[in-house]
């Protein structure tokens, strides 16, 4: 049976999270879980997790894995939050999270051992795992951060931030650790998979007024993605994308998230 997927809009930091699950073994895992956060008080709060969790109730869910396809700087992640509720769950990522520890940690004077802690696990490109009866594989796709993976489990990839829609382009790469011709490389990998795997994104910002959307497919990215489809050489990638990103400002809950994000969430 093929992975079923539940999407989860989360407004006001415009992040899809996701609920997959084997629907043989009801094992599932939840992929980049977002707490709310108010950036005047620095609270946080759960009222968003509380569709994403009715669902793993309401569908006798087993949660195996919280997994993080990056240390987000625009939302506070709730992979902590949900592993206290969950706690066979595992706390996961890529092993660049490591590099964004010792980038990151003296700078906000948090305490984190640049060794993956508090994470359960930290992935290797080209790592699997099970996921019930699924097999998951680890892509690690540098670019947009070091610590940036992708997750392919059976026909699907969840992308994190490195592919929007198609209309929406690529992520940016401006960032500590950031790099356009990583990011390029990286998603020539993500391209070297089936046209028909269903690509779940990360974000959407609704371009040009239409609804948000968080599912598109190999095959639509490498035709159509305005600022990489097929054709595109890297050179003429790295200016565009290094164009545009002096044009973008620092999102506004970047240090309260990378913060928190290099340990687990809050």
């Amino acid at each position: 049976m093929p992975l079923h997927v539940a999407a989860f809009f989360h407004p006001d930091s415009h992040t899809f999270s996701y609920v997959v699950h084997d629907p043989a073994t009801r094992q599932a895992a939840v992929i980049d879980p977002v707490l709310d956060y108010d950036p005047d008080t620095g609270a946080t709060g759960e009222a968003s997790l509380q569709a994403l969790r009715a669902h793993v109730d309401a569908q006798a869910l087993q949660v195996r894995w919280l997994l993080e396809t990056h240390a987000h700087a625009d939302h506070v992640s709730a992979g902590r939050r949900l592993r206290q509720q969950w706690p066979q769950a595992r706390l996961a990522m890529g092993e660049g999270i490591t590099e964004v520890q010792r980038a990151f940690a003296p700078r906000y004077g948090v305490a984190v051992p640049a060794s993956g802690a508090p994470f359960d696990h930290l992935f290797a490109d080209g790592e699997h795992f099970a996921l019930g009866g699924l097999d998951a594989e680890v892509i690690a796709v540098p670019g947009h951060t070091p610590d940036s993976v992708a997750y392919r489990i059976g026909d699907a990839v969840f992308t994190g931030d490195s592919l929007f829609m198609p209309d929406g382009g690529t992520a940016r790469c401006d960032f500590p650790g950031g790099d356009a011709v990583l990011l390029y490389r990286s998603i020539q990998r993500l391209f070297a998979l089936p046209d028909s795997t269903r690509v779940f994104i990360c974000h959407d910002y609704g371009p040009g007024g239409r609804e948000v959307a968080n599912e598109t497919t190999i095959g639509a990215q490498r035709m159509h993605n305005i600022h990489l489809r097929e054709g595109v050489s890297e050179a003429d990638f790295v200016a565009t994308r290094q164009a545009r990103d002096a044009t973008l400002a620092e999102p506004k809950l970047m240090h309260p998230s990378v913060k928190a994000n290099i340990q687990g969430g809050a």
